[in-house]
């Protein structure tokens, strides 16, 4: 049994591929991909029982058959070669696999495919429609806000509801919080999930450009199906806390600044701020903004005064610099609107256009002036 394919093409698979293999795998077969020939195609599968990955790419083979093949010595084997046509063949009583390239010849033993976990089941899946570009937007702007709190596990992984005509992606670790409706897509009814940050950063590394993506969810897991790959990722079981308790709705006080600008800012000034909280101060005044910072322990101080335009009440608020750098890291527009109401209550970052159909809103939580 065996078949031809081109290196390149098949290293590219093998790499997204690879995203599902854990290092300390809770079963051998795990550290394995699954080989399956079938008409010409090749599939390629693994999974780490919470996320599967799978994808396809055309072969030239002599009869259909399947083999799990260990993982990283088949990977570092083609990840090796220049890009030439190889042969992998297969024994169908042993399961040895040897690779066969222009240099030479390379064996490895492989295992029995029974072995090998099942695809989860689509039982009862309902499916939408939505472009990779409004995916992947959505995925950077809220995989860096979830908590790596296990005892909070809810939010460790990224909020999707999905209402008749939008989604809503929401993430936060109490500190920060991001919510990215996607509209103008038609589902059939309302449902919400978790889905682990893992999984989906495992996806926003393999998603193509401008391609329509399906989405598939049923009560245990969630389903990516684009060109000839799928991912599954396994749903976190619990209750997300209620997000839109937190978000203000008066915020009347606009500070409109440039995005660049104030990012240099604040990592200028951060290095002066207390190592425990990050605290910088924004004082605020009609059209002026100063920022400061202070870390009386080592008697270190420093303040700027940065190029801005501010409507509302005068106002000394404070903010951890490092988590509001990480916020306006991944934001794309040159100029944002930071809208406040008072020094103890959140602020609402969002950029000044928003992507059509698209919309961002993110949240940070003010840190208390320390004396």
């Amino acid at each position: 049994m065996k078949f031809e394919v081109s290196s390149g093409e098949l290293l590219k698979k093998l790499q997204m591929v690879h995203g599902a293999i854990s290092s300390n795998p809770v079963l051998p077969i795990l550290e394995d991909f699954l080989f399956e020939v079938e008409d010409g195609k090749l599939s390629l599968r693994s999974t780490n029982l919470e996320t599967t990955i799978s994808s396809k790419i055309d072969v030239l083979s002599d009869s259909d058959f399947s083999v799990a093949i260990p993982a990283t010595i088949l990977l570092n084997t083609i990840k090796s070669l220049p890009n030439q046509p190889i042969t992998i063949t297969v024994d169908e009583e042993s399961y040895g696999v040897e690779v066969k390239s222009q240099y030479g010849e390379y064996k490895m033993s492989g295992d029995k495919p029974e072995d090998y976990p099942k695809n989860p089941e689509r039982d009862d899946v309902n499916a939408i429609k939505i472009s990779s570009d409004s995916l992947m937007n959505a995925l950077t702007h809220t995989l860096f806000a979830t908590s790596n709190d296990e005892l909070r596990i809810a939010m460790t992984g990224v909020y999707f509801q999905v209402d008749y005509n939008k989604i809503v992606f929401v993430a936060t670790d109490a500190h920060k919080l991001v919510k990215y409706t996607i509209g103008s897509i038609s589902s059939e009814e309302n449902a919400s999930f978790i889905v682990p940050k893992k999984g989906l950063s495992l996806l926003k590394n393999a998603l193509p450009n401008d391609t329509e993506i399906t989405l598939s969810y049923n009560q245990n897991n969630l389903f990516i199906d684009f060109e000839e790959s799928s991912f599954s990722l396994r749903l976190i079981d619990a209750k997300y806390p209620d997000y839109n308790a937190v978000i203000p709705l008066d915020n009347s006080n606009l500070l409109s600044v440039n995005r660049s600008d104030l990012i240099g800012s604040l990592r200028r000034i951060a290095i002066y701020a207390n190592k425990t909280t990050n605290q910088v101060l924004l004082n605020l005044k009609s059209d002026s903004m100063n920022i400061s910072a202070k870390d009386i322990d080592f008697s270190n101080e420093a303040n700027e005064d940065i190029n801005s335009t501010y409507g509302g009440e005068e106002m000394q608020i404070g903010f951890n610099a490092k988590f509001m750098i990480e916020m306006l890291g991944v934001l794309k527009t040159n100029d944002i609107v930071v809208k406040l109401s008072t020094p103890n209550r959140a602020g609402i970052i969002v950029p000044s256009e928003q992507i059509e159909n698209e919309d961002l809103l993110m949240l940070i939580m003010p840190v208390m002036r320390s004396h």
